[in-house]
C-alpha cells in the first residue's frame, strides 16, 4: 500500500487528494481544517514521495500507479470517492477515471495537462524530460530543485516562497523520485481529453489567472470536454498553496451541489 493520512469522519463522502510531483501528503495539511468538517479527507503519496516506497514502474507508469492506489483505498474500504488531482496528480486521476470510472463521485483537476496530440510535441517533451531525469540523478537534489522552480511556470512565486519550497522538498529520494519521473512523462501519456465525455459525473478545473499556459490550455479543454472550468485571481500553477481559502470555498461548494 502506498502511505496516506485520513483527516475527518469516515461517515461523510470520501475525497482522495492526489498531490503534484516532488509533493507529498503534507501538502494538502493546511486545507483539512476546512475540507475536513465536509469530508472524510485521504491524502495518498505517489509512489516515490512522501512515506511511499521507491517502485520502479514499468513505462508508461500511469496505469500502474492508478491501480497501486486503487488497491490502497480498497485495502481501507473505500470504494467511492471524490477525486481532486494537482499536476501529477491530475494526469494520475484522469488514469483513476479511465480505469475505474464506477468509482468516482467526481473529479477536480488543478492545473493538470489531459496529453498532449502531436507525436512532435509528445518527443521533445520525452527528450526534455531526459534531461531533467538527468540532473535529477546525477546533481545534487538542491541543484535540481533550484532550476526545476525557475521553469516559467512558476513565474508567479516571489523569492520568498521559492525558497521556502527548495527547503520543503530537500528531503525527497533523487533515485525514488527518477523512478517515476520518466515512467509518467507527459511525452508518454496518451490523450485522454475525451475521459470526462465519457462519464455521467462533475469535472471540474481549477486554474490561476496568473498560469497562462493551462489557462489556455483549460479554455481550449473545456471546448470539446464536458468539464466546468473555475478561474482564481492572482494566483499561478499552485492554487491550493498560494490561495487555500478560495481554493477550500470553491472546492466544497461544487462538490456539495454535485451530491445533491
Amino acid at each position: 500500500m502506498l502511505a496516506m493520512r485520513c483527516y475527518g469522519d469516515s461517515n461523510q463522502p470520501n475525497l482522495v487528494l492526489l498531490h503534484g510531483f516532488l509533493g507529498d501528503k503534507a501538502d494538502w495539511h493546511g486545507l483539512m481544517p476546512r475540507l475536513s468538517r465536509h469530508f472524510h479527507c485521504v491524502c495518498i503519496d505517489l509512489p516515490g514521495h512522501g512515506a511511499s516506497p521507491h517502485i520502479e514502474l514499468v513505462s508508461p507508469g500511469f496505469e500502474q500507479v492508478a491501480q497501486l492506489i486503487q488497491q490502497t483505498l480498497a485495502g481501507i474500504h473505500i470504494d467511492k470517492f471524490h477525486l481532486l488531482g494537482y499536476s501529477l496528480g491530475g494526469r494520475i486521476a484522469l488514469h483513476l477515471a479511465k480505469l475505474f470510472p464506477a468509482q468516482l463521485l467526481s473529479v477536480t483537476l488543478e492545473s493538470c495537462h489531459p496529453g498532449l496530440t502531436i507525436e512532435a510535441e509528445k518527443h521533445a517533451r520525452l527528450q526534455s524530460d531526459q534531461q531533467w531525469h538527468q540532473l535529477l540523478t546525477t546533481c545534487p537534489i538542491s541543484t535540481f530543485l533550484a532550476r526545476w522552480y525557475q521553469q516559467g511556470v512558476f513565474a508567479d512565486l516571489s523569492e520568498v516562497a521559492r525558497s521556502r519550497l527548495i527547503e520543503r522538498r530537500q528531503h525527497n529520494n533523487p533515485a525514488a523520485l527518477g523512478a517515476i519521473y520518466l515512467a509518467t512523462s507527459l511525452g508518454l501519456q496518451q490523450d485522454l481529453s475525451n475521459i470526462p465525455n465519457q462519464s455521467a459525473i462533475k469535472w471540474h478545473y481549477f486554474v490561476g489567472k496568473d498560469d497562462s499556459k493551462f489557462l489556455n490550455l483549460a479554455q481550449a479543454w473545456q471546448q470539446q470536454a464536458s468539464i466546468t472550468l473555475h478561474h482564481f485571481d492572482n494566483v499561478g500553477h499552485n492554487v491550493h498553496l498560494a490561495n487555500g481559502q478560495a481554493f477550500c470555498e470553491r472546492l466544497i461548494q461544487q462538490l456539495i451541489q454535485d451530491t445533491q
